[in-house]
């Protein structure tokens, strides 16, 4: 019996044979492979299992996702892709109850938990480098890094898979497929989306367990954990910088630090150096005083979406943030973690270097701070006066220049 396969792009047609009579061996089994790709010889035991396989070599992508347009070979990787538009994460560890897009991820991070990785049995040592891995699986990814299979044809990087090559190439192409609903900034990965849409919402879903203070992702939550874990008094803990006197405790805040030396992230009008894109965006606000958010009520403006969200509660009398101890509500995440820390909470973390001091927030700290150094870091832009609390710059305004504050809605002055 003989069947043909069309080859995208030409006029030709491969023919390849089904002897059913044929057993082709298999290093897992001796099933019957009678449907074979004249390609690259693999044999396989059903014909759409064949036709799938045909898409490799033709570059075949029926699957089309509605949301961006996005094409794939199998249906599983397009039901795969939409998970990352919809957030959805059906898949749950049940040990640390984390949540996955694909069985795969799952799998891979249930490893954590089941491998003990101190035994040797249980290791997996590459044979290029020092590391070692906890399954044959995830070594045989990490080797890709060395044979370069996905290798970025601009830098010469090497990933492990595909979907990590693909995501690096969007640097140098400055793609940024994932686009905000609200304010149509647009990013690269979808978790710079995720953490983004925070700014709208005021959500701060990680709290830290030592001083009750919230934050938007885990990754910041760990850097503020390691103030209060790491002893910073002793020197193995400490992480100094070669360019000034600052140390750090741990290496990762170090390698953040230096962005401030190296230029990475530079305002080119005032020269002023910071850790990100994000805070150097914000900053660069300052110097053009563009603020293109309006309050339909009010007419008061903003330079950013999520300032003029949170402002619009004002107007609402919404107070989203609720206490679970007292009940009491509140218009912003910050003022209900203020109250937790002031109110409920007896812990007093932050310590003054001069006097020894102990306080709840690092704010009041900071406040206390200025009492010993003598600075007055709020001027006036009406006059040369400068004040050492932004209340007393505040009360200078209103007395002395009929002004209200930055924050002040003029609805209710």
């Amino acid at each position: 019996m003989e069947f043909e396969i069309e080859t995208h792009g030409t006029d030709k047609s491969q023919p390849f044979e089904i002897k059913t009579e044929d057993i082709t061996e298999h290093p897992r089994d001796d099933k019957l492979r009678p449907y074979l790709c004249t390609v690259c010889n693999k044999r396989f035991t059903h014909k759409g299992t064949m036709k799938r396989h045909r898409r490799i070599h033709s570059g075949e992508k029926p699957f089309v996702c509605t949301v961006c347009d996005k094409r794939f070979a199998l249906k599983k990787g397009l039901n795969a892709h939409k998970l990352t538009h919809s957030g959805e994460k059906p898949f749950v560890c049940t040990v640390c109850d984390k949540r996955f897009t694909t069985k795969k991820y799952l799998n891979y991070h249930t490893q954590r938990h089941t491998v003990d990785i101190n035994a040797v049995e249980n290791r997996h040592p590459c044979s290029e480098c020092q590391k070692s891995f906890a399954s044959e699986n995830t070594l045989k990814q990490h080797k890709n890094i060395h044979t370069g299979k996905y290798k970025c044809a601009d830098c010469g990087k090497c990933f492990s898979g595909a979907v990590l090559l693909e995501t690096h190439r969007r640097i140098h192409s400055g793609e940024k497929p994932f686009v905000c609903t609200i304010c149509d900034k647009r990013f690269a990965l979808k978790k710079g989306l995720n953490y983004h849409k925070q700014t709208h919402s005021g959500e701060k879903p990680f709290v830290c367990t030592v001083c009750d203070k919230w934050f938007t992702s885990k990754q910041y939550l760990n850097y503020h954990t390691q103030r209060h874990t790491a002893d910073i008094n002793t020197v193995e803990n400490r992480h100094p910088c070669s360019e000034c006197q600052k140390s750090f405790s741990s290496e990762e805040r170090l390698r953040r630090h230096k962005y401030i030396h190296t230029d990475k992230y530079k305002c080119t009008e005032c020269g002023k150096c910071f850790l990100g894109t994000y805070p150097l965006e914000r900053h660069r606000q300052s110097h053009s005083g563009e603020k293109q958010f309006e309050s339909s009520v009010c007419s008061k403006r903003f330079t950013r979406s999520d300032n003029l969200v949170k402002h619009s509660r004002i107007h609402r009398g919404e107070k989203p943030y609720k206490c679970s101890l007292c009940n009491k509500s509140f218009i912003f995440s910050c003022y209900l973690e203020r109250h937790k820390r002031c109110v409920h909470c007896n812990s007093r973390p932050y310590i003054c270097p001069y006097c020894g001091k102990m306080f709840k927030t690092d704010n009041i700290l900071k406040s206390h701070i200025l009492t010993h150094t003598g600075d007055k870091p709020y001027s006036c832009n009406h006059c040369s006066e400068r004040f050492t609390q932004i209340i007393q710059l505040e009360e200078h305004l209103l007395k002395s220049h009929d002004r209200g504050t930055w924050f002040t809605c003029y609805i209710y002055r």
